[in-house]
């Protein structure tokens, strides 16, 4: 059907589209009642074709939009193109079932024209708390169904009429139902904004121009990210890495391998060589989020909107070129019933992996070693009502050095794209209070040319008795250095009370409700990125501006870089000593020279 359609009305349609998803995306977290959704935007919306390919998405955070084909894929088991009614709405959440991870809940509704089912308006969020084992997140349970309410394409809404009964269940069991509920309210009104502006867009241009130009959006997306593709040399190439542990068996480190296979215009990513698929909920669905992580790491690393030339469409184009293996029984590929909540920190690492197989074909592409976990928290208590609260917090770390320039500081980074958190938001309606919130100064980002991001560090301090669970990894592996930079820092959790700031316990990343009591204090240090380069090629002003800064002391950048630092005439300042800078850095060369290695070495 390419060519079918006149550019102009094309230009004017794919405008429409997007501006669709940005209005979906915009009404659900403007209308929410949760913090991780009204605050972080831990959501996706869209519109769909009758085949389930997305024609459009929000510039929300990757990891939803991508995955919601993967619901309606499952719902489709349950509701096929038949049995949908206008006025229907549908709930999905099932891991099995093509959904990211049970938190994310879509809302699926219909769109017809004419009497015609012509394709889906559909939203997906992550919901504060869905009635699992421990308040708001999971470590370790033993399946799925531990994971809380699991629902597999079920009507709220047949013909415009509400399941009450339905909505009843969902209200009696979870610990927040006026946030839950509200939320998905919020939800319905997207999805709803969605299918009104799709109907309009086909009554305006004619259902045979819209479909043609999704077509051709879908096919020219595709056609672009082929072409990046094919510059790449064919090869096989592979990273590995490890996790800390399932949240269990600790000391027990979980491979992590990765194989890019490049071949012409297509590419497979093959985690053959990962770990098998663990006892706890540190899994990962397949269709969900092992698919979209693939999806995302080339749509991230080849056609980046801010370094591309040209505008890309954001939908199932970007999907088609990329192929994905994972065996069954891995971690990657979960067999059914074992649990599969905890799989960010995964797919998280999955990307970064991705990044550093291919560093050696794509060098001006790539970052060093990002943080690429997830430090999720859920906090909680009970008022002295009987009611629960529950508070999700996201926080934030750092990527790599990247080929001209540092490493962003205290970030998002990769698959998650959430928005932090207002100390106020926090303080109003929570018994909790903000006692640190920074920059890590603790540790020293990656040493390169260009340095590492560097981590923050977050101390939540609980004013009555609680709860706490903590999502997170990488406090054993270091992200990687590329290129001669240096590894950078991992992450840490630390636990202490006010009454007794001396005695700091460590815990592991990944723990499950932890009961806390008033005065305790939770603290995350998020990883810090690895540099990109010869530390030794570092602009000596940048290192004097990174030692006043704090990111490093006056030691490492003498050690590290090879810049001398004396004190100012007032003492109580440092400059840069350019001769013995240069005298030292031409020590190290000419030692590195002796010995043969590459001035990187």
């Amino acid at each position: 059907m390419s060519g079918t359609i006149d550019p102009i009305t094309l230009q004017v349609i794919g405008g429409a589209l997007h501006s669709i998803a940005e209005q979906m995306g915009n009404v659900l977290y403007r209308m929410s009642y949760s913090s991780i959704i009204r605050e972080s935007q831990d959501l996706g919306a869209g519109l769909f074709d009758t085949a389930f390919n997305t024609l459009c998405e929000s510039d929300s955070t990757p990891m939803h939009i991508g995955s919601l084909p993967g619901y309606l894929r499952g719902i489709e088991k349950r509701v096929p193109h038949k049995a949908w009614k206008p006025g229907d709405c549908v709930i999905h959440n099932h891991p099995y079932e093509g959904a990211s991870h049970s938190p994310d809940i879509a809302i699926v509704m219909p769109v017809f024209f004419e009497g015609e089912l012509v394709g889906f308006s559909a939203n997906t969020a992550h919901h504060v708390d869905i009635g699992a084992a421990t308040p708001g997140l999971i470590i370790d349970v033993p399946d799925m169904f531990a994971e809380g309410m699991l629902f597999n394409g079920l009507k709220l809404y047949e013909k415009g009429r509400r399941n009450g009964a339905l909505w009843q269940y969902i209200a009696d069991n979870t610990r927040v139902p006026s946030l839950v509920m509200g939320d998905l309210e919020a939800q319905i009104a997207s999805a709803e904004l969605g299918v009104r502006r799709f109907e309009e867009l086909f009554a305006r241009y004619g259902k045979a121009d819209v479909q043609a130009a999704c077509v051709e959006l879908m096919d020219y997306t595709e056609r672009m990210l082929r072409a990046e593709i094919a510059k790449i040399p064919d090869g096989d190439y592979t990273a590995e890495g490890f996790l800390d542990d399932d949240g269990r068996t600790r000391g027990v480190t979980l491979p992590l391998k990765v194989t890019v296979k490049v071949r012409g215009d297509g590419v497979e990513v093959d985690t053959t060589g990962s770990a098998d698929q663990v006892p706890t909920c540190f899994n990962v669905p397949f269709d969900g989020s092992t698919k979209v992580a693939a999806y995302f790491a080339f749509r991230a690393l080849l056609l980046d909107t801010y370094t591309h030339q040209s505008d890309i469409p954001q939908n199932e184009g970007s999907f088609r070129p990329v192929k994905v293996t994972s065996p069954k029984g891995s971690i990657y590929n979960p067999v059914a019933p074992v649990a599969a909540e905890a799989r960010f920190c995964q797919i998280q690492r999955m990307v970064d992996l991705i990044i550093k197989a291919l560093a050696p074909v794509i060098p001006d592409k790539v970052t060093a070693g990002n943080a690429a976990t997830l430090s999720f928290a859920a906090y909680s208590g009970v008022r002295p009502n009987g009611d629960y609260w529950v508070f999700l917090e996201v926080h934030e770390a750092a990527m790599g050095g990247r080929p001209a320039s540092d490493g962003p500081d205290t970030v998002e980074e990769l698959m998650r794209n959430t928005r932090n958190n207002p100390l106020e938001d926090l303080g109003m309606h929570l018994p909790l209070i903000c006692d640190r919130y920074e920059v890590r100064d603790d540790v020293a980002p990656g040493a390169g040319r260009f340095r590492g991001g560097q981590g923050v560090v977050k101390s939540q301090r609980f004013l009555t008795p609680g709860f706490m669970t903590h999502e997170s990894d990488r406090h054993e592996d270091a992200p990687w250095g590329a290129f001669g930079g240096k590894e950078g820092a991992v992450g840490r959790l630390t636990v202490h009370n006010v009454g007794r700031p001396d005695e700091i316990r460590s815990e592991p990343a990944k723990l499950s409700g932890l009961r806390v009591e008033p005065g305790d204090v939770v603290s995350y240090y998020s990883p810090s990125g690895g540099g990109y380069g010869d530390p030794f090629e570092r602009d000596p002003e940048k290192v004097l501006d990174d030692v006043l800064d704090g990111f490093i002391t006056p030691a490492s950048a003498r050690m590290d870089y090879g810049v001398v630092l004396a004190r100012t005439d007032d003492g109580y300042d440092w400059g840069l000593d350019r001769e013995a800078t240069a005298i030292l850095r031409c020590e190290r060369a000419g030692r590195a020279a002796g010995r043969g290695e590459s001035h990187a070495s």
